[in-house]
């Protein structure tokens, strides 16, 4: 093993793992740390659920990966966080780099959100969605992690008691030597604009031999070809059979994807209020879907952003979080023990979830479905997965995927 990744969510952990294999790298999706040996591989992305959990337990399940991976061989540690940085004003973010960094021995970690095949960028440490700041860019609504401050430094800069450092565009634009003058030159978290992919290739190249970098799934663009790897594309057969569409995720690209695909699927929606007060169940839910004709039914839980928060209002936010969840996760467990043989879920809790009901250990990387959604067989079973970040996709998302995982072109 050569790469190790530590991703702070599931949806997270699928989109670096698919560019590690598109640079030409084995690459294994593991659902949480294992307690074998790795498998044969070249990079393996240990998906956790750590990005909304409690700061100390964060750390710890953070640790824990990095030792298991670094066991394994790695010799370098990538921590992956969202491409829209979500985290909130005590971390995760700092308080694992730090712990990270100690760890690992590294004095100066990159710091790099940037995907810019999505539209993510990092200009003047600021991240844009688009041509939009973070702040306005709908994520200042997320029900859990809402992100209001679009300067990257600020942010960081609350969560840690290491300086945070900036690399302009226009050191990165001078080449990677530059970068890694810069980045030997002081003790600090570095914050790094990139706003093109070629950006992030120079940012890889200057990362050879560290030890930690952090970032969205684009900081690993450069790094594969410090190790000799060059760009392929990964395989996929496909797995037939009935599947299903699940959501939990309240971000404006989802519920774009929920309003075209309800034209042309069944679907059952699973507000806070029937989640809470018992209306719908793992059971009732799942004998819905398997009572429809259409191949893949959709049930969904993504209100607009009021719902959201009249609901938490009246339960409880995390209460409201934790119930939906759970029953995405026996429903995901249901389904899968019904015979259900595709799954495309979408937002990082509810694959986190979803992941967990399927008794998911190693996941095979395959192709891509979209920027940043690979194709994913579960334990070589008869099983596939999509695993997708709420902003990920474009409209047609779901149908696209769900024909992919089958192996329809």
């Amino acid at each position: 093993m050569k790469i190790g990744v530590i991703a702070d969510d599931f949806t997270g952990a699928s989109d670096i793992a698919l560019t590690l294999a598109e640079a030409g790298m084995k690459t294994l999706l593991l659902a949480g740390i294992p307690e074998q040996e790795c498998p044969d591989c070249d990079a393996a992305v240990i998906s956790l659920k750590s990005r909304t959990a409690p700061v100390a337990e964060a750390v710890e399940q953070s640790l824990k990966a990095c030792d298991w991976l670094t066991d394994q061989g790695a010799g370098q540690i990538v921590f992956k966080v969202c491409s829209t940085f979500d985290s909130t004003e005590a971390g995760n973010i700092g308080p694992v780099l730090e712990a990270l960094a100690e760890r690992l021995g590294e004095t100066s970690v990159i710091v790099c959100p940037a995907f810019p095949e999505n539209g993510r960028s990092v200009y003047q440490g600021h991240l844009f969605v688009g041509d939009t700041l973070l702040s306005e860019s709908g994520m200042q609504n997320h029900p859990l992690t809402p992100m209001t401050d679009p300067d990257l430094r600020r942010v960081l800069g609350r969560q840690t008691g290491w300086p945070v450092a900036h690399l302009s565009v226009r050191t990165v634009a001078k080449g990677a030597k530059q970068v890694s003058d810069a980045l030997t030159a002081l003790r600090a978290m570095f914050i790094v604009d990139a706003i093109q992919d070629e950006d992030l290739h120079t940012i890889g190249t200057a990362a050879k031999g560290r030890k930690l970098l952090c970032g969205g799934s684009g900081i690993a663009l450069g790094l594969p070809l410090n190790f000799g790897f060059q760009p392929g594309s990964p395989s996929w057969a496909g797995v037939a059979g009935k599947g299903v569409v699940l959501s939990g995720s309240c971000s404006l690209a989802t519920r774009a994807q929920i309003s075209t695909y309800r034209d042309l699927a069944p679907s059952l929606e699973l507000t806070a209020d029937d989640v809470m007060n018992g209306t719908h169940t793992a059971q009732s839910a799942a004998d819905w879907v398997m009572a429809q004709s259409h191949d893949a039914p959709l049930v969904y839980s993504s209100a607009d952003p009021e719902a959201v928060k009249a609901a938490q209002e009246r339960y409880g936010r995390e209460v409201v979080a934790e119930r939906i969840e759970l029953l995405f996760h026996d429903l995901a467990a249901e389904l899968v023990g019904r015979g259900i043989a595709r799954i495309v879920s979408a937002g990082g809790e509810t694959s986190g979830a979803v992941v967990k009901g399927i008794g998911a250990g190693t996941l095979g990387v395959g192709g891509r479905l979209a920027a940043g959604v690979p194709a994913l067989r579960v334990d070589d079973r008869a099983l596939a997965i999509a695993l997708k970040s709420g902003n990920f996709g474009d409209k047609d998302f779901f149908t696209t995927a769900m024909s992919r995982l089958a192996g329809d072109q």
